[in-house]
């Protein structure tokens, strides 16, 4: 495989991408490169002045939108909104490694923001989306766990690192899922992963850290990573190479990262089609938003089949 650059990107007149995150970092630095190439780009971010600034500094056809993906009733608005065909959604926003938060409604904050506000958010343009989804992962899937009995840490306690790996492992069990479920409705749009390597980003720059802590970080960053633009390319890889789905792309430079981008392996948990389902029934009942292609199916039948009123406790009420 010849190495991947921006100038592989092949011409993207005619296309539609949503890149999430996309006012600073990765996500700025994809959406410029897919605008270049001709796509119009819709940048979901969470503060639209910063949105508009990052704009300002691409060329080609933007669009800024709100999106928090740390409340449910951000992303339905989001969603909703989009009215046009896509090609392209990159799941790039995320956290990394802030002390403990809750979202809007009452999640986790890196598994709410980096697993499920994707989650849902995916699922609901799904009808939508003609080619690709691509999810940013980490390196740091490596060391993540899924913890189906409490995804939330409510009765353990919080380990920032750990949760912030059960979340980027969480994003490669849901492209699999998803992939899965691509193919078993024959449907003709790819799920793909990708990981930025060690890249120079905003996720570094976590609050109340100490010179000490900024220094050590800026020398692992500058003798083993690469800059955001070195970053983008695994995500850009994932979103126009051909490649089969549930790919995932990541510099192939020492431990990953750095270098240029190209198929990369997973660890062994990431490769857990059971636990990639059950992630997937969890995400859906926490969220309250299902697969719609599977969603439409049961619609159906139930339009055919005699409806009856429930009780609390999930029984039929019956009348007389």
């Amino acid at each position: 495989m010849a190495t991947f650059t921006v100038h592989s990107i092949p011409d993207l007149t005619g296309t539609t991408a949503i890149v999430t995150g996309a006012n600073s970092g990765l996500g700025r630095v994809t959406a410029r490169a897919l605008a270049a190439k001709g796509a119009r780009v819709l940048l979901a971010v969470r503060d639209l002045d910063k949105g508009a600034q990052a704009a300002r500094t691409m060329t080609g056809d933007f669009e800024v939108r709100h999106l928090d993906l740390a409340d449910l009733a951000s992303i339905h608005t989001f969603a909703e909104g989009v009215d046009e065909p896509v090609d392209l959604l990159i799941n790039n926003a995320g956290l990394m490694i802030p002390p403990l938060g809750r979202t809007a409604d009452g999640f986790e904050l890196q598994f709410g923001t980096n697993h499920l506000g994707h989650f849902a958010l995916t699922n609901l343009l799904l009808p939508r989306i003609r080619r690709r989804v691509v999810t940013v992962s980490s390196i740091a899937h490596r060391t993540g766990a899924i913890d189906l009995e409490d995804p939330n840490w409510r009765r353990r306690p919080y380990r920032a690192q750990a949760a912030y790996g059960q979340s980027k492992l969480a994003n490669l069990l849901f492209t699999a899922e998803l992939q899965r479920r691509f193919e078993e409705l024959g449907s003709p749009v790819l799920a793909m992963a990708a990981h930025p390597g060690i890249a120079a980003t905003n996720l570094l720059r976590t609050p109340n850290k100490s010179r000490v802590a900024e220094r050590v970080e800026k020398g692992v960053v500058r003798t083993f990573g690469q800059d955001d633009e070195g970053g983008a390319l695994p995500s850009l890889q994932a979103a126009v190479a051909d490649l089969p789905g549930n790919s995932y792309l990541g510099p192939r430079g020492f431990l990953q990262g750095r270098g240029a981008p190209g198929p990369v392996g997973r660890s062994r948990r990431a490769s857990d089609g059971a636990m990639a389902r059950r992630l997937w029934s969890l995400s859906e009942e926490l969220t309250g938003v299902m697969f719609p292609l599977t969603a439409a199916a049961d619609a159906d039948a139930d339009a055919e089949a005699p409806s009856a009123s429930m009780d609390r406790d999930g029984q039929p009420i019956t009348e007389g």
